[in-house]
């Protein structure tokens, strides 16, 4: 992949951020989504790269746009072949509710790297670049936790686990904090969630628990720039599913999925903006005169590169975009 791409993408997530981030808190999060689909379809459409979406907002009749197998990147194109992975609006009742913690995120791969997760259940495990390799998925809670703490040079009672509050989880819940850990829960949006375990800065240790599979794939891309680790295992809920992980590519959908299981090769960018404040990134700002901020973040695994993009947007220039 060209080094340019990794700038190009975060204009792609700076427009699907400014178009989602209207509908925030109106209680419509279908129209959210799709006005954060176009945006980001419009955008791909510019840039000089051959692309295959591998994970979308569904199959061809289910998804008019972005949808698994299609093509991106603008029609004349000689640029790098890549997959594509994107969440328009991680956190569509997020942003109808005007909760905090809904992004827009991509993530490229060179051809072939970036794991077809299908759309179900996944067992999820990350940590950042100091516990990396030394901890494994089917470990103990209690254990986790006494590796992560030693890691980070932390004591039990400082280590914070970061998991989805659903009844799923009332188990990992009362393990950790039987431990003396922390437990810091979130409500939807586990792409972000997996990363801010691996940037030292949010103060968060470990990510643990089940959610999407392609939000996984996602979260992998980024984990990888940020030397973190990351580990998975598919859950599916009846025959159908593994039946559907199978025909994927999956031959064994029970089998612990590493990080290089999920994105395979030495490189990945991932770009990720802010719809509402969140713990990576600041939400989208309306700063009147027809002005709005954003704050991105991208990042390249080849270099470990980690930007992080403010900017100033003039909606007078970008009508045709937002809606407005």
């Amino acid at each position: 992949m060209e080094r340019e791409l990794a700038l190009e993408v975060v204009r792609v997530t700076e427009m699907a951020a400014l178009a989602s981030s209207h509908w925030l808190g109106r209680g419509k999060k279908n129209e959210a989504d799709g006005a954060a689909t176009n945006a980001m379809r419009t955008m791909f459409d510019t840039i000089n790269m051959r692309g295959t979406v591998v994970i979308g907002e569904g199959e061809l009749d289910e998804a008019p746009m972005l949808y698994i197998g299609e093509k991106l990147g603008h029609a004349e194109s000689t640029g790098p072949e890549v997959d594509v992975a994107v969440d328009p609006l991680e956190g569509t009742t997020i942003v109808a509710k005007g909760h905090n913690n809904a992004m827009s995120v991509v993530a490229i791969g060179d051809r072939g790297t970036l794991l077809h997760a299908p759309d179900m259940y996944m067992m999820k495990m990350a940590v950042g670049k100091r516990a990396a390799g030394k901890i494994h998925l089917n470990d103990p809670v209690e254990k986790m936790i006494e590796v992560v703490a030693q890691a980070n040079g932390k004591r039990i009672q400082d280590v914070t686990v970061i998991i989805q509050e659903r009844e799923r989880h009332q188990e990992i819940i009362n393990a950790v904090r039987e431990k003396g850990a922390r437990v810091k829960l979130f409500g939807d949006g586990d792409v972000g969630a997996a990363i801010a375990a691996c940037m030292p800065q949010t103060g968060i240790d470990l990510f643990l628990g089940i959610g999407g599979a392609p939000e996984g794939v996602i979260s992998a891309a980024a984990i990888k720039c940020l030397d973190g680790d990351m580990q998975a295992q598919l859950r599916p809920q009846n025959e159908a599913e593994r039946q559907r992980c199978i025909k994927m590519g999956l031959k064994d959908p029970d089998q612990l999925l590493t990080l290089s299981d999920l994105v395979k090769g030495d490189d990945a960018i991932f770009a990720a903006t802010g719809v509402s404040d969140g713990e990576l990134l600041k939400g989208v700002r309306y700063l009147g005169d027809d002005l709005v901020e954003t704050d991105s973040i991208v990042m390249r695994a080849k270099t470990k590169t980690i930007r992080f993009v403010r900017a100033l947007h003039n909606l007078t220039q970008k009508q045709y975009l937002i809606g407005r």
